[in-house]
């Protein structure tokens, strides 16, 4: 029993690691420009998707499909290029490997966005849910047992094996109460992300069509309207002034484009 145990305190470990990994409070990024540097906090606790896969591209870690080429990459896929749509007072957009706004990494994911805190109740949709439900009363319930209930245990050397906390969302809250007669509620903390002022979000061409391109938003009053409709996963903590250059240089009326001798090129994105 006593081996069962320490198997147990891994498996619960190693699940413990993998959630704070999913969930780190704020990455802080540098985008570099021929106009000066941005420099941003992303938000992997309101995107952690997105998140992850800006800072992939920006690292040359995730992999992604050259649209010219057709051939898999694995080099830093910000680097050289352009903001190619720029609107005085609404944003500046970059993120697009042929600068026109119709290329990507060669993939696509879906959206996210949080709403207000919530109390779990019943099922279980999420991996967010799914990790409340593992904190709240799976890890309290395991450290305090030495003989843990079968169906329990089976669920929670499954997540250990996966190394992820999706075998738990085959149930209900209340299937895990009632194994485990914790009767705590499960709290699931959701953060509300606006788009406004500052705000870095993803550009898509409709739902659950994010891959590279992005926006950074100028306009003071804010962009209320696109809430709901574009992840936002960061925002300028120091750089707003540099964004704001690149927003009023001289730019085509019809194609929002630059001129190519005031185009402004993404030289580099660095990770911190």
């Amino acid at each position: 029993m006593k081996g069962k145990i320490v198997v147990l305190i891994l498996i619960l470990s190693i699940a413990v690691v993998f959630a704070a990994e999913e969930f780190m409070e704020v990455i802080e990024v540098v985008i570099q420009t021929n106009y000066g540097e941005i420099e941003l906090e992303l938000f992997p606790e309101i995107a952690p998707k997105t998140v992850k896969n800006f800072v992939g591209l920006a690292t040359g870690s995730k992999e992604w499909i050259g649209p010219k080429t057709g051939d898999k990459e694995n080099k830093p896929f910000y680097d050289g290029l352009i903001f190619h749509r720029v609107i005085k007072d609404f944003m500046i957009q970059g993120g697009c490997p042929l600068g026109t706004g119709s290329g990507g990494p060669g993939y696509s994911f879906e959206d996210e966005f949080p709403g207000e805190d919530f109390l779990v109740t019943g099922d279980i949709h999420t991996e967010e849910e799914a990790y409340a439900v593992y904190t709240q009363i799976l890890a309290p319930y395991m450290q305090t047992n030495k003989e843990p209930n079968p169906e329990i245990l089976a669920i929670i050397q499954e997540c250990g094996q996966a190394q992820s906390v999706v075998p738990i969302m085959s149930h209900t809250v209340e299937f895990f109460k009632e194994k485990t007669g914790i009767e705590t509620e499960v709290h699931l903390k959701k953060l509300k992300a606006t788009v406004d002022y500052g705000t870095i979000c993803m550009a898509n061409s409709g739902p659950n069509t994010n891959g590279s391109q992005f926006f950074i938003v100028t306009k003071k009053e804010g962009c209320s309207w696109l809430n709901g409709k574009h992840t936002v996963f960061g925002k300028v903590v120091n750089g707003m002034n540099v964004v704001h250059k690149i927003e009023n240089l001289s730019a085509d009326k019809k194609s929002n484009k630059h001129n190519e001798e005031n185009k402004a090129v993404i030289e580099k994105v660095i990770v911190k």
